[in-house]
C-alpha cells in the first residue's frame, strides 16, 4: 500500500502550513492510469475486488493523533439512486455501528452512495454533473421513479425542486470548526457533482469536506446535530482556487476527487477518500520557475485541467500529471484578454469555454485550440471572480470583485447585455453565485450577509437591459455571505461566510479608517459581528414535522 495519509509529501490531513509536496518530485504514490471515463490508482484497489467497495482505510495522523487502520465496508447491492436512500442514507461508517458524529474519526472522504447519473450531462465550473428534473412539471428520472417513497422520506420536496414563496429554513452547518482560529473566515463552498458531499475553504488554508447528514433524508430535522468535516486536506499557503472533478461518483472511489492551487505551490490532485495527493501538476514560467495558478476548472468531460495565470492559460491532461502541459495566451500581438485570468466556465452545449481576467473582461475561446472567439465589452468595475453558463448556452453570468452588479450577457449577440442583477460588494474577496439546473433561479449573497434570488424567467422577453429586481432576500449569515452552492438535485442550499476584518488600532488613529487596505470596513471590536460558518438550508416544500419551525435567523429582508 501507499503511504499514510498524514505523512511525507503526501499532503494528506497535516497540520495547517505544511509544506505538502516538493516542487520537483512527484507524489510517492501509483501513477495515474486512465480507463474510460474514469482515473484508476492501481495502489488502492485489491485484485479481485469490486470497483465500488471501499478498503481498509488508510492509518493517518491527524493533530498529532495517531489513527488506526479500520475497515470501511459499504453495501454490496446498490442503494436507492438519486440520492433518496430512506434507508441506505446512513453513511458507511454509521451502518457498521459507528458514531453518527465522526468529529475526529477521518473517515477518509466517506461519502453517502449515490449513483451514476447522466454521464453525457455536463454544467460549468464542474459543480454539475448529474443533473436531475428540479422544476414542477418535469418528468422524473429514473432513479428517483425507482427511489422508495416512504412518509418518512422528503422525495416529494425534491422531485417538486426549489420553493422561493418563503425563506429557506435553515437545517443545520458548521461553525465551531471555525472557532479554534481566529479570523477564520470561509472562502466558499462547492457540492459534490454527485450531491454526496460538500467541499469548504477557508483562511486556515485547509479543505474540509462534509459528507450530506442522513437526517437530511427524512422530516426529523429537529435531531440534526451540527456538522463535523470527514476530511481535511492542508495545503502550504493561501489557496487561490479549488474545484471538483466534475465525474465524481462516490461509488467509484477512483472518480473522488479535487484540484486544488495555492500560493507558491504547484497544482493538486487530492484523494477525497483519502485525503492524500493523487498528483500534482506543477507550471513553470519562462525562466522555467514554479508558478502558481490563480484559477482552475477540469472539462465537462474531465479529461483536461485549465489553470488560469497572467495573459495565460495552461491546460494540463489529468491523465498525465507533471509539467507538460499546452499554453494558450490569450494576448497575441497586444491584442487579446489581458491581466490574470481568475475564472473559467464551460459551456454546456458548445465547444466553448469563457475566461474572466482582472482585467475587468470576459472572453470566450475555442476548446480546441484556445483561439479567441469573441471578447466581451468592459463592463464591471472591477476584476471579475466568477462567472457561469446558463443551462442552455445561450447566456454568460459575470461578477466581480468591487462590483456592485451581476452582468447576464446574450451569447447570441456578444457585447449585449441582457440585464443586471444588483448586489452589495464592497470588498476585494471572490463572492459566489450559483444558478439552480433549469438556469430560472440565480442565487447570490453579498457583503452584509443577505442571500437574494432572481426569477430569470421574469426578465424582458424583449431583452431590453434593465434592472431586475430580486424575488426574494433573507438574512442568511450577519457576516459577508461569500460562498453559496445549490444541490444538483435535492432543494439544498449551502452557504459560507465571514471574511478579514480590520479594527482600530487606537481611538486617536481613527483618521486612518480611509487608508485601510483594499478599502475593508474598519471598526472597532465591539462593532464586529464575526459569523464564521457553513450552513446548510431547505428551500423546498416544508414536512408536517418542520412546520412552524423557522429559525429565527432566517429574516426577511426588505426588497
Amino acid at each position: 500500500m501507499s503511504d499514510s495519509a498524514g505523512g511525507g509529501e503526501s499532503g494528506g490531513v497535516a497540520a495547517t502550513g505544511q509544506d505538502t509536496e516538493a516542487d520537483n518530485e512527484p507524489p510517492h504514490r501509483a501513477p495515474l492510469l486512465f480507463e474510460g471515463d474514469h482515473l484508476q490508482l492501481g495502489e488502492l484497489r485489491e485484485e479481485g475486488a469490486a470497483p465500488a467497495a471501499k478498503r481498509l482505510r488508510m492509518s493517518g495522523e491527524e493533530h498529532g493523533q495517531g489513527r488506526v487502520a479500520e475497515p470501511v465496508m459499504m453495501h454490496g447491492e446498490t442503494p436507492a439512486q438519486a440520492g433518496l436512500l430512506p434507508e441506505d442514507s446512513a453513511s458507511p461508517a454509521q451502518r457498521t455501528g459507528e458514531p453518527t458524529k465522526c468529529e475526529e474519526k477521518d473517515q477518509g472522504g466517506e461519502e453517502v452512495p449515490v449513483s451514476d447519473r447522466g454521464e453525457d450531462e455536463c454544467h460549468e465550473n464542474g459543480n454539475g454533473g448529474h443533473d436531475a428534473p428540479l422544476d414542477e412539471g418535469e418528468t422524473k428520472s429514473e432513479e428517483e421513479l425507482n427511489a422508495n417513497g416512504s412518509a418518512d422520506s422528503p422525495s416529494d420536496g425534491q422531485h417538486l425542486g426549489l420553493d422561493f414563496t418563503q425563506n429557506p429554513q435553515m437545517l443545520t452547518g458548521s461553525w465551531a470548526e471555525y472557532s479554534s482560529l481566529p479570523e477564520n473566515y470561509l472562502k466558499g463552498c462547492k457540492w459534490a457533482p454527485d450531491g454526496s458531499c460538500i467541499l469548504t475553504n477557508s483562511a486556515d488554508n485547509v479543505l474540509r469536506v462534509y459528507n450530506l447528514p442522513p437526517e437530511i433524508y427524512s422530516y426529523n430535522w429537529d435531531l440534526l446535530p451540527e456538522m463535523s468535516p470527514v476530511l481535511r486536506m492542508a495545503e502550504g499557503d493561501t489557496i487561490y482556487d479549488y474545484c471538483w472533478y466534475p465525474k465524481m461518483n462516490s461509488l467509484d472511489p477512483d472518480t473522488c476527487f479535487l484540484a486544488s492551487s495555492s500560493r507558491d505551490n504547484p497544482v493538486h490532485v487530492w484523494d477525497a477518500f483519502y485525503g492524500e495527493v493523487r498528483a500534482s501538476f506543477r507550471p513553470y514560467n519562462h525562466l522555467d520557475e514554479l508558478t502558481a495558478a490563480h484559477s482552475l476548472c477540469f472539462s465537462p468531460d474531465g479529461t483536461q485541467l485549465y489553470c488560469g495565470f497572467d495573459k495565460t492559460v495552461r491546460v494540463f491532461y489529468t491523465e498525465r500529471p507533471g509539467r507538460d502541459c499546452e499554453e494558450r495566451p490569450t494576448v497575441v500581438k497586444k491584442q487579446g484578454q489581458s491581466g490574470i485570468i481568475s475564472c473559467f466556465g464551460f459551456s454546456p452545449c458548445q465547444s466553448v469555454y469563457a475566461c474572466g481576467s482582472y482585467s475587468r473582461c470576459a472572453g470566450l475561446y475555442s476548446c480546441q485550440d484556445g483561439t479567441l472567439l469573441a471578447l466581451l465589452p468592459t463592463r464591471h468595475h472591477g476584476g471579475l471572480t466568477h462567472l457561469l453558463f446558463s443551462p442552455d448556452g445561450n447566456y454568460l453570468y459575470t461578477g466581480g470583485r468591487k462590483d456592485p452588479e451581476i452582468l447576464c450577457w446574450d451569447l447570441r449577440e456578444p457585447g449585449k447585455v441582457v440585464f443586471s442583477l444588483k448586489r452589495n460588494v464592497t470588498t476585494n474577496q471572490r463572492i459566489y453565485f450559483d444558478l439552480d439546473v433549469s438556469g430560472r433561479y440565480l442565487l447570490s449573497g453579498d457583503t452584509e450577509g443577505v442571500v437574494s434570488v432572481w426569477d430569470t424567467q421574469t426578465a424582458p422577453p424583449e431583452g431590453n437591459e434593465e434592472l431586475l429586481q430580486p424575488q426574494l432576500r433573507y438574512q442568511a449569515h450577519w457576516d459577508c455571505t461569500n460562498g453559496i452552492s445549490i444541490h444538483p438535485f435535492m432543494p439544498l442550499i449551502a452557504t459560507s461566510s465571514g471574511q478579514r476584518q480590520f479594527l482600530w488600532p487606537d481611538d486617536s488613529e481613527g483618521d486612518s479608517a480611509s487608508d485601510s487596505e483594499g478599502g475593508e470596513a474598519v471598526m472597532s471590536p465591539q462593532e464586529i459581528k464575526q459569523d464564521n460558518a457553513l450552513s446548510l438550508w431547505w428551500a423546498g416544500p416544508l414536512g408536517p414535522a418542520t412546520d412552524g419551525n423557522q429559525e429565527p435567523n432566517t429574516l426577511a429582508v426588505e426588497a
